[in-house]
Parts: C-alpha cells; sequence; structure tokens
C-alpha cells in the first residue's frame, strides 16, 4: 500500500494543475485525490515499525527511521504543493511517537528544530511556499482592517456566517450568507460556518459533541487492543479526527490561517470520506479482535 501510494502521487505531478496545485487524478468524471489516502497508508505504516520496535528505547535511530516513512510520503505531497497535508503527516508522526514514549530530551530537540525551520523561513522570506501559501500567512497575521474584499473576504464572511446563525440556525438551506453565495467554499473548507448558519450553537454543538463520541471510541478501542499494532492504528486515527476537526473549525473562526483540511465526515469530497471510512473499518477490526471487558 505505501509504494503504490507513492506511485500515485508521483503520477499525479504529471496532471493538470487545478487552483494552483496538482493534486488530484482525473478518472473519467472523478477526481481521486491520493494524498487522502496517503494519511491511512501513513498510520497502518507508523504503526508497523512502532510496533515491531515496541521493545527497542525510542532513541535518535528508531526516529530518524521512522522520519523516513514520513518523508516518503511527505515530500511528493509537499511538492504539489500541499502543506496542509503535509503538517497532518508530520502531525500523525508526532503523535506516534508521542504515544509509544518518545523521551523528554529528544522532545525539546525537535521543537528546537523546529523553531529553527521557522525562523530561517522568515528571514528567506518562506522561498520554499508556493505564493498563494505566503498569502495566507501574511494574510492572517496582517490582516489589512479596510480590506472588504480580496484574500481576507472569505474568512469574513464565514465569521459572518456564523453569527447569522445564533442559537438555532435559520433553518436547513435557509441562510442568506450561504444561499445568496456569500460565503465561497462553502461546501469543504467553510462548511462548518454552513452548520452554524443553517442549526445554529445548538447544532454545531452537536456535531462537535458527535465527532467527539468518535474520537474517544477510537481512544478506548487503542487502550483494550490486544497488540501494539493494533493499539496504534485506533489510536492515530483517532488523532487524525481530532487535528482535522480542530484544524477546520478553527479556520472558520479565524484563529489559525486557511488550510484547506476538511471537516471530518461531513465536507465534500469523496477522496477525504473513502480514506476515513477506511479508518473507521481498521479501528472496528481492531475493536472485533479485542477481548470483551469485563464488569
Amino acid at each position: 500500500m505505501y509504494v503504490v501510494t507513492i506511485a500515485f502521487l508521483l503520477f499525479v505531478l504529471t496532471a493538470e494543475a487545478r487552483f494552483g496545485a496538482v493534486r488530484w487524478l482525473e478518472v473519467g468524471q472523478i477526481l481521486i485525490q491520493p494524498a487522502e489516502l496517503a494519511k491511512i497508508v501513513l498510520i497502518l505504516s507508523l504503526a508497523n515499525f512502532f510496533a515491531n520496535h515496541v521493545r527497542r528505547s525510542l532513541d535518535l535511530r528508531t526516529i530518524i527511521q521512522s522520519g523516513l516513512i514520513v518523508g516518503g510520503l511527505a515530500l511528493w505531497i509537499f511538492l504539489q504543493p500541499n502543506l496542509s497535508t503535509t503538517i497532518v503527516l508530520l502531525v500523525i508522526w508526532g503523535a506516534m511517537l508521542w504515544i509509544t514514549g518518545i523521551k523528554i530530551r529528544l522532545i525539546l530537540i525537535a521543537i528546537g528544530v523546529v523553531l529553527l525551520v521557522i525562523l530561517i523561513g522568515a528571514a528567506t522570506g518562506f522561498a520554499f511556499l508556493a505564493d498563494y501559501q505566503k498569502d495566507r500567512i501574511t494574510n492572517f497575521l496582517f490582516p489589512d482592517p479596510d480590506a472588504r474584499y480580496g484574500e481576507t473576504y472569505n474568512v469574513d464572511q464565514a465569521l459572518i456566517t456564523i453569527g447569522t446563525g445564533g442559537w438555532f440556525g435559520q433553518g436547513y438551506n435557509q441562510s442568506s450568507q450561504v444561499q445568496l453565495r456569500f460565503l465561497k467554499v462553502r461546501h469543504t473548507d467553510f462548511i462548518f460556518s454552513v452548520l452554524a448558519a443553517d442549526f445554529g450553537f445548538v447544532g454545531a454543538a452537536l456535531v462537535i459533541v458527535l465527532l467527539i463520541i468518535v474520537i474517544v471510541r477510537c481512544i478506548r478501542i487503542s487502550q483494550n487492543a490486544p497488540e501494539s499494532f493494533g493499539s496504534l492504528i485506533a489510536y492515530g486515527f483517532g488523532f487524525l479526527i481530532f487535528f482535522q476537526t480542530v484544524v477546520n473549525i478553527g479556520v472558520n473562526i479565524n484563529v489559525i490561517p486557511v488550510t484547506g483540511l476538511t471537516l471530518p465526515f461531513v465536507s465534500y469530497g469523496g477522496s477525504s470520506l473513502l480514506s476515513l471510512m477506511l479508518g473507521i473499518g481498521m479501528v472496528e477490526s481492531v475493536a472485533m479482535r479485542s477481548p470483551k471487558r469485563t464488569k
């Protein structure tokens, strides 16, 4: 699966660019995004790697070897360019390292390396990022208070859309902000704003609670798994849902820059939904093979 996914990612780089990036394979009328499948494949690959090294202390050598597994997928995704999914893969790696018992000293070294990369990037004007990625960071850090249109338009409209929902919303498909198309990209990146406008604070909170239930369920299955491989799969997938949920909602309420990550199980996108369903299937497979707990 790892090798096939890399082959798909390499093939994607030869595809036609859409919205400034090459992320999709066109199969007839269907668009496939291999980067979504890469998330699940990485969880499987790292779970297998760390399960085989569970008796070895998490030393620098083990960390580097696991980093090569991550880099084999992340490099080709970064070149699309797709920074948000690259960050997701790195976060999954960090979560796997944490749960397998990385030493505090190595965590501090990793934080230092990240800060060094950020400082180097800032000094070079983030030359390794695409223009639209630089604009997203700049507009988030230094927004123009007088700009009513342009780069910050959709984020502003997302906040307005959320505010129009009130406690119970305007009703399904009744939001003026959404139906009159003031809010763009409303079916993917800003779907949470649509939920808040249609169903209000109560409806949006219910969606968050349902996602939390799924995350907690994954963690409990991880704790009850009979072996390390299954435990790491359930933990990794639960953390993937948690991270994407936090980032997507954070984008909608303008506390982090726009990233393009979907809201799990809610945002439009066949590749995203398929990968999430594959992940749920794997977690349920772990649950089926876990011993029944006695009261």
